[in-house]
């Protein structure tokens, strides 16, 4: 590759690194910095952090895995056949990740069972809900790109259908599943107005825990130590 070359991906990824840098790193750093000038020590129980992180882990988790058996069926459908009032159907699944979601909280809050209102169930659904869309998308471009005769020449092979989908689709589809999940992960790691309206005492991500610290208790040195650990942990699931 050439030194012409090269600029392409530096351009590309100098922008959502200045974004990056000059809206999330550089605060954080200002913050922190005029907390130790101050002689302030940023103290906080590693047992509070533990109990935020694995929730936030563990729900982002659970959203991607159902967000992807939820949307990989429809995503088949729409990329494999073509009727009538297809694209409006398109349109309708991409409609929930545009809304706000104090909105979409406060619709599942109105239209739950009174016993499912609030909990890990109706945040687990909000987050399906909003974010079908991504896989629906991104599986759905690559989906149509597969040439049909592609599995049925495994099937006149004698592969059956299992086989089809492991050794044919499957290794095809691999890069926008892990895509879709990479950006389903994202989102509802970083969820707050979802888990906000509809978490319970107790179940807090490390967006709604900082917000909570910085404003209502006014701990802002606690704010720091977790805006730091969820950068931490988002640089990693990216990289």
């Amino acid at each position: 590759m050439c030194s012409s070359d090269l600029w392409v991906p530096v351009a590309l990824t100098a922008l959502p690194a200045a974004v990056i840098v000059v809206f999330y790193a550089w605060p954080l750093v200002g913050l922190a910095a005029r907390l130790t000038e101050t002689g302030q020590r940023i103290t906080v129980d590693l047992r509070d952090i533990a109990d935020v992180a694995w929730f936030t882990l563990w729900q982002a988790a659970a959203s991607t895995a159902l967000t992807l058996v939820v949307g990989l069926a429809p995503a088949w459908a729409l990329a494999r056949h073509h009727f009538r009032g297809r694209r409006w159907i398109v349109g309708l699944v991409t409609v929930p990740f545009m809304l706000p979601t104090v909105v979409v909280a406060a619709a599942f809050m109105a239209l739950l069972p009174s016993s499912l209102r609030s909990g890990v169930t109706a945040i687990l659904a909000a987050h399906v809900f909003f974010n079908v869309a991504v896989v629906v998308r991104l599986c759905g471009a690559m989906w149509a790109a597969i040439p049909t005769d592609l599995p049925a020449a495994a099937r006149t092979l004698g592969a059956r259908p299992v086989q089809v989908l492991r050794h044919v689709l499957l290794p095809v589809l691999r890069p926008s599943i892990v895509a879709a999940s990479t950006v389903v992960f994202l989102f509802t790691f970083t969820s707050f107005g979802v888990v906000r309206l509809l978490g319970r005492p107790g179940e807090a991500t490390l967006e709604v825990e900082i917000a909570r610290r910085a404003t209502q208790f006014g701990d802002v040195r606690g704010a720091v130590v977790l805006s730091a650990v969820q950068l931490l942990l988002l640089a990693g699931v990216v990289w």
